[in-house]
């Protein structure tokens, strides 16, 4: 086991000796290669609960699954279009640095490091969180002071390392971390009780709690969230049309939602006499030439993925498994902090 200080060392080392690109992407290859092979190559989580997992025929569904959906339906007018990759917290940097894949919608939290030494570009964020941890109920732990001495369950290569060890350093507190790649088997290692606490960004835990436990109810999760986790969607430097696609798609859903244009009501919306909503869905304007795209880039996202709201509760709604608040991802006219620029 590591001690508190060789954690925090071998989190810095670990993000210190991750390589910076080699081969950029250039300027309008991306989209290139991807209309030429007609498929998005999109980095995944192999399997968690809400974000992306293959259902029992094998089909992939979840909130990151969507956008990568919006970002096929905006590039090849088809959100089927995409070849899911799943990879581990170790696997996907060098896949997008490579051109494995095109993008990453994959847990990824935007930092600077990331922004930067990895060769990375970060678009805007899609959903806020924090660390969070998993406790068993009747462990008496209520803070995470409590967790003084304890062992804790992570995942190796995430800031969600790097975050535990800050956090305990700060309160002079001692854990014993146990560091696992393969998400099975860190969920297994809490569950069957070789840890104390499981550690993940907060929004993940829930889906952990009332999917892979035997008895939810004997689990719960502290209180209090203990970093900053913006999730966000990547790709490589270099290619800015393409990025500026990424980024588009995601403010795309954003404004759909505060315009109110939904699956349901987006033919109707075309006869909007509103401007927003006519540039929006491509009715006025070129924003699909200015960004290599077909006019009704956006119009298809909406129709055939939905706005920021409709992915959200279709995967995070009251309805289901993995209810959960919206809290700071709320928009910004709702008490929450998602903006999406204008489209003029």
């Amino acid at each position: 086991m590591r001690t508190l200080k060789a954690c925090l060392l071998a989190a810095t080392v670990a993000l210190a000796a991750m390589p910076v690109s080699s081969a950029l992407a250039a300027n309008g290859d991306t989209l290139k290669q991807v209309k030429e092979r007609g498929l998005v190559l999109c980095g995944v989580h192999p399997a968690r609960h809400g974000f992306a997992a293959p259902d029992s025929k094998g089909v992939w569904e979840g909130f990151e699954v969507d956008f990568c959906k919006a970002l096929a339906a905006a590039a090849l007018g088809d959100a089927e279009k995409v070849r899911y990759v799943p990879l581990s917290s170790q696997q996907r940097f060098p896949a997008i640095q490579s051109g494995e894949v095109d993008v990453l919608a994959r847990n990824v939290t935007a930092n600077l490091s990331r922004d930067t030494a990895l060769g990375l570009n970060f678009a805007p964020p899609i959903f806020y969180t924090g660390t969070g941890f998993l406790v068993r109920a009747d462990s008496g732990v209520k803070k995470v002071e409590d967790l003084d001495g304890a062992v804790i369950c992570m995942a190796p290569g995430s800031t969600t390392e790097r975050n535990v060890a800050q956090i305990f350093a700060a309160r002079g507190l001692k854990y014993t971390p146990v560091v696992i790649e393969n998400n099975k088997q860190l969920v297994d290692a809490y569950v069957t009780g070789r840890c104390d606490a499981l550690t993940k960004d907060k929004a993940a835990l829930p889906g952990v709690r009332a999917v892979d436990t035997p008895n939810p109810a004997e689990h719960v999760l502290l209180e209090g969230i203990y970093s900053k986790e913006p999730l966000a969607m990547a790709v490589r430097q270099g290619d800015d049309q393409w990025y500026d696609i990424v980024k588009w798609v995601v403010f795309a859903t954003f404004n759909a939602e505060e315009m109110k244009v939904s699956q349901a009501n987006v033919d109707e919306m075309l006869k909007s006499d509103d401007p927003d909503i006519q540039t929006l869905l491509g009715v006025i304007g070129d924003n699909g030439s200015k960004l290599g795209l077909d006019q009704k880039w956006s119009y298809n996202i909406i129709k055939q993925v939905g706005n920021y709201a409709e992915i959200y509760e279709r995967h995070f709604g009251p309805n289901t498994p993995i209810a959960l608040d919206r809290d700071l991802n709320r928009l910004w006219n709702d008490g929450g902090i998602l903006y999406g620029q204008p489209m003029n």
